[in-house]
């Protein structure tokens, strides 16, 4: 059973009466996190799983051994269902490759390139959404931590529920839960766009956490200093052992934002009647702009102007359900990227079903093509962020710091090689409304323009890396050709026909190691003197081979070889 403190109150409304109640509230929340090298040499070829499983108990996170890893006991169809949904390829990267990869002892093991931490003693979240609303309880379903084989990314899932409220608190509940951080305060220091109040319960009740949106100063002072944003508490809380970058806190896993504060979100909304709801709440719900003002005597304002959403049906409406009649009659499915809404009729007994109903579908399905969508963007964000972090990094004056500018753009050229050919799909599915729902999704989120862009970026660094490889290496074999020309005249000259100038063959050891030495010194010399002056007298050269220029021009040439600031 699923707790909300204002159940009784919201149960007792009239199925007549003007505010539709959502019979049963699934929000999920995922948001894509950057993480960060580690500092600790011990950590830093190991992945962020590893150092979690070397915690152990003063970890809260464990990993998560679901039913495809587990024990086959517990396998059931809603598992076979989710499976089957999937395209061979997008299967095994979600699920791996079975006991025949366990035997064969990969380097990733049976198991799919995705880890699942869950931490078990978040039990409930208490929410205020505004200064005099009554507080609301949430049921934490679970709280999870996917990390990703050579992908520095980590997605955060957080799942509530909750049974019997009215439409515009569960659309507050979906608009401010959320947030990272808050946007702003009013004039009266209240926190902006986020809950007022928010508290992790433990299981008997126990406050683990809560939020500090309201302390201003704080916020501000941590931008001033770190000029970037400060988590609220109780995501800070949540999240460790892994801190931000910009905390003044230890932590041997670190992460940085890579979006927007506001989380995307996924939700599940069960109603008596959906078409009761007027075309104003579905464009809310779909763009998550949160609850409307109340209007006197019928639907509330749309929340953008008519032109904005004149064509909202065909962008952010998948209908297919939209009926009276079917398996699941009078489902909607929203989306806009960001959000993945989907609104159904409560007293479909499929449409509830948690074995393989809408809500089984919502769970599993619709959670992992979303999941994917935001895992691509989130690893296009990361390549494209060590590329700005490699050209900051970057001095052309310090040998070191070109060499490590060097590594960086091979390592992201490399690391973006394997991103195309693991995780990098187009399509995850053959199943309509699965192939529908990820379409549209990625189109909002625009993944191929962004794949094509951060591409097209690390080819330029790569093709400049080559051609700046291929220009030192041209401008050596032009300071070792003028070293040779010039060699080969003395050599040619003390050489020829064998032809010994000073006669020391029958002269003391002594003599002729002083010989020896001398005429060493002088032509170490004499060619490191050339290759200084290496690529003037290769201007020379050119010039000495133009018959355009005259001699006097050639003279000219000549002597700017030893002319101070001649480049």
């Amino acid at each position: 059973m699923l707790i909300t403190e204002t159940s009784d109150a919201a149960a007792a409304i009239d199925p007549a009466a003007a505010t539709p109640v959502v019979r049963h509230l699934r929000q999920t929340l995922l948001w894509p996190l950057r993480l960060m090298p580690t500092a600790q040499p011990r950590h830093a070829h190991r992945g962020p799983w590893q150092v979690l499983r070397e915690l152990g108990d003063a970890s809260p996170w464990h990993e998560e051994i679901d039913e495809y890893n587990g024990s086959s006991e517990h396998f059931h169809e809603r598992h076979y269902n989710e499976f089957v949904s999937f395209l061979p390829y997008v299967q095994r990267f979600l699920y791996g490759d079975g006991r025949r990869g366990r035997e064969a002892g990969t380097d990733i093991g049976s198991e799919s390139p995705m880890r699942v931490f869950r931490r078990r003693d978040v039990a409930a979240v208490r929410v205020l959404p505004k200064p005099g609303d009554a507080p609301v309880t949430l049921q934490v379903v679970h709280v999870d931590l996917y990390f990703f084989f050579d992908v520095d990314v980590v997605l955060l899932n957080v799942e509530v529920g909750a049974d019997d409220l009215g439409l515009p608190q569960a659309q507050e509940l979906l608009y401010r839960f959320g947030r990272a951080y808050p946007g702003g305060w009013d004039a009266q220091g209240q926190a902006l766009h986020c809950m007022n109040s928010v508290e992790w319960l433990a299981a008997d009740g126990r406050v683990l956490a809560r939020s500090d949106a309201q302390q201003r100063e704080a916020f501000l002072s941590h931008v001033a200093e770190h000029r970037a944003p400060r988590l609220a508490a109780h995501w800070a809380w949540l999240m460790q052992p892994l801190v931000s970058d910009h905390s003044d806190e230890p932590g041997a896993l670190r992460f940085r934002q890579l979006e927007y504060y506001r989380m995307p979100v996924m939700a599940y909304l069960s109603l008596d009647d959906p078409r009761r709801l007027s075309r104003s709440d579905f464009i809310r719900l779909a763009m998550v702009t949160g609850a409307a003002e109340p209007a006197v005597g019928g639907a509330g304002p749309l929340p953008y102007a008519e032109a904005q959403v004149a064509d909202f049906e065909q962008r952010y409406c998948y209908d297919r359900f939209w009926v009276d009649a079917g398996a699941a009659p009078n489902t909607r499915y929203l989306c806009n990227g960001r959000a993945l809404i989907v609104v159904g009729d409560a007293r479909s007994e499929f449409f509830g079903c948690r074995d393989r109903g809408v809500l089984a579908q919502f769970r599993h399905q619709h959670f992992l093509l979303f999941l994917i969508a935001h895992f691509q963007k989130a690893a296009l964000l990361m390549f494209s962020d060590r590329l700005v972090e490699a050209l900051r990094n970057l001095d052309v004056h310090d040998v070191a710091s070109v060499k490590r500018f060097k590594r960086a753009i091979r390592m992201s050229f490399e690391g973006f090689l394997r991103f195309t050919h693991r995780y990098w799909f187009h399509e995850i599915s053959e199943q309509a409304q699965v192939r529908a729902l990820f379409r549209l999704c990625t189109t909002h989120l625009g993944l191929d323009p962004l794949y094509d862009e951060v591409k097209v970026r690390i080819a330029d660094m790569n093709t400049y890396l080559d051609a700046d490889s291929l220009r030192r290496q041209a401008n050596t074999v032009v300071r070792l050709t003028v070293v040779t020309l010039f060699g080969l005249i003395g050599t040619i000259t003390t050489g020829f026909l064998g032809m010994n100038l000073l006669a020391e063959a029958d002269a003391p050891w002594w003599r002729k190691a002083a010989w020896l030495f001398g005429i060493g010194i002088f032509t170490t010399w004499l060619t490191v003197y050339t290759m200084i002056k290496s690529k003037r007298l290769s201007d020379f050269i050119d010039a000495l081979s133009d018959e355009r220029h005259t001699f006097r021009t050639k003279l000219a040439v000549l002597a700017r070889v030893w002319r101070a600031g001649a480049d």
